[in-house]
């Protein structure tokens, strides 16, 4: 059979469609290859010549899978649809993004894609920049490194970035198939410290292995302070890092401070964990060797924390403390302390030994002002021992051992809108004298009130007139009133003299104008006591004498009493201007606010009972005959008024402003001063008293100095009346005796002035953590009795950077001395018998230079001009060494005599790396 040939027309045609199928298979070959040299994004060598293609900027977005997915419409040619070898899987599935400033170029012959400076990769969770980044698809590496410029110095170095781990080497390669990388001079962040690292081999599941590696918390990563070199360790970022030897560097000095191994546990949130205590020993008294500040941390959740902490002597002493922080956003925060300490001084046998037991008690919780606008709970406790702060061995709150009182108060309020609005709260609050331990408390105190009503009132406009400007309110006190001493603190025995009243008021009063300048006021006021603590008395005739019975049973008494007053502004100006001159001082402003006041107490003697007291025959002792008593002597609210009252109180407001000329010649209008912000005088006439009708005369003033730094407060008590010879008053005007028109009885005077550099430079003063702490003790808001020391917070403390950042001096000079200095002055003059006597008068001052931008020194003192002596001072020296805090306080002489020295590292993690030593205060005995 003859084969026929092929026509020429159709051969021509398979020819070209032969052609045109091996360029479109080539084509998509080399497209393919292009795709994937261009979207494996990683690291590989660089190049040892310098490349200088043409400069692109590419930031194509490149789905590698939809590119290479067969489209739908074409049918696939190859007979064999299924294959028995299992397609590799691709090994990007994400999309990859790249950039570079000044090109990407692609060398099919070394099979490489070059991203030349400033690149960057980013591909599902792991970001690259670098000066340069190669990826070398045979070897599935990619080189990330620096750049060098004309001069020869390198730039641009490599951040590598996956999820929350972040490098900076000087170059890494990377293994795009193993998930491995060699990593190159890199600094890796770990919980707030870094870790510079020579060589560091890095596996697929992030973990790092260290050759030669420096952890430091040091700012200065090109030259650290101090480090810790680890020969050769293992980091799980964010979870651990084990070392093995490792030893401290102080600037490159190796120390003997150093570990065979070591585990450093890392973690950005809170972790429970063990607190090193402190060793040491203390000879003042006798106490022997002693371990301080250890224990166990809690990290109970994100919004509450717990520290056990606790102390151990060898004489047996010891001390417990709970500290515990509590927080929840836009509700509220608070914290809250218990301290323990049993103290034993000398040895049993001694007779110097002595046993004592000290507790405090501290809570503070705030709730967030939009939290409920209708309700606010709130605490600040301060409670214990009220020889605490002047015992405890392991806190030196050197300002609160002058403090004499320690107070609490817990309350919780409500209100109830509408109209009239309700209000109710509900307290809580604790009184303590350190001195005489004498404790008064309301457990608790309930009070409701309901707004104001005007019953008269239209129901627009403005209420006008002394009807429509009637009101009235009601109020309610209830009280349940302890009075115990701290013996007797959290004892059953503290609640046997527990007393408790209500009272229940009922304001009435208007207000009204009187020839357009006169405001008049007048009111009324009924009020009902309710007790539970009532007294019977009566003579004992067969023991001779008074007896008193506490009567536990409910009584009432009604009161009521009446008030009107009436007062004005007065303005006066004194002009000093004339035509043609401009003095500095231009005008003076004087105001006046005269009131005068009446007042009605009625007397309720249907309150009042009498008894008789007889001699052993039944006969009333003459001398005596009767006495008169109240039953409502035990009540909380006092006893109903006796004696009938109307008086007439007279005051008068004062206050003077100046307008002088101004330094500044631009400006156009005079300054404004004030020369007394008040100058008060008050007394009273009683028109239905026998005799010393007239009040003694208080006057009162203050004012500010020296661009508002000194504040001045001043007041005196003038009595009109005279003495006798024994120096008790007598019902005769003191000028009608041959005195003067007023005999001064008592004056005071308090000056106190605070100034800084910061004044000079117009920038505010930083606030001080220190004041914080004294106020939270209930101490002063201020630094003029001395500075706390909390030992035992130190470690607890996260005050890493607590002073902001400084200006570095000039190598020359240090051009800028910051300094702060407070004063404070008062004195006292006592009268009242002829003693005429200054009963106090004493300097207080404290200060605080920084010699150098990490140098300062500080102090506190006084003097007591009656005493003539210094009172408790305090000396203290800061030095700041960059990573490290140093400081040495010192009290030279005085009870409390005694001194601290500290240095340790500033950060969290290290806290524990630390010395101090400390001599105690001298035994009390």
């Amino acid at each position: 059979m003859a084969i026929q040939k092929p026509s020429h027309t159709l051969a021509k045609i398979h020819l070209k469609a032969l052609r045109t199928k091996s360029f479109h298979i080539l084509f998509t070959l080399s497209f393919t290859m292009f795709i994937n040299m261009v979207c494996f994004a990683q690291e590989l060598p660089n190049p040892k010549e310098p490349i200088k293609p043409k400069i692109e900027n590419d930031t194509t977005i490149i789905n590698v899978e939809k590119i290479l997915e067969t489209p739908k419409n074409i049918k696939e040619s190859d007979s064999t649809k299924t294959d028995s070898i299992p397609k590799k899987k691709e090994f990007l599935t994400g999309i990859v993004d790249y950039k570079a400033t000044d090109y990407v170029r692609l060398d099919q012959r070394k099979n490489t894609t070059t991203l030349y400076n400033e690149a960057e990769v980013n591909y599902q969770d792991m970001n690259i920049k670098a000066g340069i980044i190669v990826i070398n698809h045979g070897k599935d590496l990619v080189y990330a490194g620096r750049v060098k410029d004309s001069l020869g110095n390198y730039s641009q170095a490599p951040i590598f970035t996956q999820g929350q781990s972040v490098v900076e080497p000087d170059s890494v390669i990377f293994n795009t198939v193993t998930k491995k990388a060699v990593i190159f001079n890199s600094k890796t962040e770990q919980s707030g410290g870094t870790i510079i690292a020579e060589k560091t081999k890095r596996e697929n599941d992030s973990t790092l292995f260290i050759q030669n590696g420096r952890y430091t918390t040091s700012e200065n990563l090109d030259d650290p302070e101090y480090y810790f070199l680890m020969r050769s360790a293992k980091v799980v970022p964010g979870v651990k890092v084990v070392t093995g030897l490792t030893n401290l560097f102080i600037y490159d000095v190796p120390t003997p401070i150093g570990l065979p191994f070591a585990y450093f546990p890392m973690s950005k949130k809170q972790t429970s964990g063990v607190i090193m205590p402190t060793p040491g020993q203390e000879l003042a008294n006798d106490r022997g060797y002693f371990l301080q500040n250890g224990g166990y941390y809690f990290a109970i959740s994100d919004y509450v924390d717990l520290a056990v902490l606790g102390d151990y002597y060898t004489n047996g002493s010891y001390g417990l403390r709970f500290e515990t922080n509590y927080a929840l956003r836009y509700r509220f925060r608070g914290n809250l302390s218990f301290r323990y300490e049993n103290l034993i001084n000398s040895e049993a046998g001694f007779p110097d030994f002595a046993k004592s037991t000290i507790y405090n008690i501290r809570w503070s919780h705030s709730q967030d002002g939009k939290a409920n606008p209708s309700s606010r709970f709130s605490a600040s406790v301060n409670l214990g021992s009220s020889q605490y702060y002047r015992q405890s061995i392991n806190q030196l709150n050197l300002s609160n051992t002058q403090n004499n009182t320690l107070a609490s108060s817990i309350s919780y309020s409500k209100t109830f809108q509408g109209e009239p609005q309700v209000n109710m709260s509900v307290t809580a609050t604790h009184s303590q004298n350190t001195n005489t331990q004498e404790i008064n408390m309301t457990l608790p105190t309930v009070q409701a009130s309901v707004g104001r009503v005007f019953p008269f009132a239209p129901k627009s406009g403005t209420k006008k007139g002394i009807i429509q400007n009637v009101n009235l309110q009601y109020n309610v006190r209830g009280e349940n009133r302890i009075r115990t001493t701290d013996s007797l603190f959290f004892k059953a025995e503290m609640f046997d003299d527990a007393r408790v009243g209500a009272v229940h008021s009922i304001p009435i009063s208007t207000n009204f104008k009187v020839f357009d300048y006169f405001s008049m006021s007048a009111s009324a006021n009924l009020e009902e006591t309710w007790t539970l603590n009532t007294i019977n008395r009566f003579y004992d005739q067969e023991n001779e004498e008074i007896v008193t019975e506490d009567l536990n049973q409910f009584d009432r008494f009604l009161t009521y009493n009446f008030s009107t007053s009436i007062g004005t502004t007065i303005y006066g100006m004194f002009d000093f201007r004339k035509e043609g001159k401009d003095p500095k001082i231009q005008q003076i402003r004087h105001v006046m606010r005269p009131s005068i006041s009446y007042n009605i107490n009625p007397a309720f003697d249907q309150y009042y009972d009498t008894f008789e007291i007889v001699n052993a025959d039944g006969v009333t002792v003459d001398e005596i005959e009767r006495q008169e008593y109240t039953r409502f002597e035990g009540s909380i609210f006092g006893t109903p008024n006796k004696n009938f009252s109307s008086s007439m109180g007279i005051s008068l407001g004062n206050n003077f402003e100046a307008k002088v000329r101004d330094k500044d010649s631009t400006a156009t209008e005079p300054k404004k001063i004030k020369l007394l912000n008040n100058l008060n005088f008050q007394t009273s006439y009683n028109f239905a008293g026998d005799s010393l009708q007239w009040s003694p005369l208080r006057v009162s003033g203050g004012t500010t100095l020296l661009k508002d730094k000194m504040n001045v407060n001043f007041g005196m008590v003038l009595d009109p009346y005279a003495l006798d010879n024994n120096n008790r008053k007598i019902d005769k005007f003191n000028i009608d005796n041959g005195g003067s028109l007023f005999r001064m009885t008592s004056a005071n005077l308090n000056l106190s002035y605070s100034i800084s550099s910061n004044d000079f430079e117009g920038t505010g003063q930083e606030d001080d953590a220190a004041i914080q702490q004294n106020l939270r003790s209930g101490g002063r808001a201020d630094d003029l009795f001395g500075k706390p020391q909390d030992f035992s917070d130190q470690r607890l403390s996260d005050e890493e950077n607590p002073k902001q950042e400084k200006e570095e001096p000039s190598e020359l000079y240090n051009y800028k001395i910051p300094w702060s200095l407070r004063l404070a002055y008062a004195v006292n003059y006592s009268n009242s018998a002829r003693q005429s006597m200054i009963s106090s008068n004493s300097l207080m001052f404290s200060g605080d230079i920084e010699l150098s931008p990490r140098w300062s020194v500080g102090g506190s003192s006084g003097y007591d001009f009656v005493n003539k002596g210094f009172t408790q001072t305090q000396l203290r020296f800061e030095r700041d060494l960059l990573s490290w805090r140093m400081n040495f306080t010192w009290v030279p002489f005085g009870r409390y005599n005694s001194w601290n020295f500290f240095i340790g590292i500033k950060s969290s993690l290290l806290k524990d790396l630390k010395y101090d030593k400390r001599k105690q205060r001298d035994q009390q005995l």
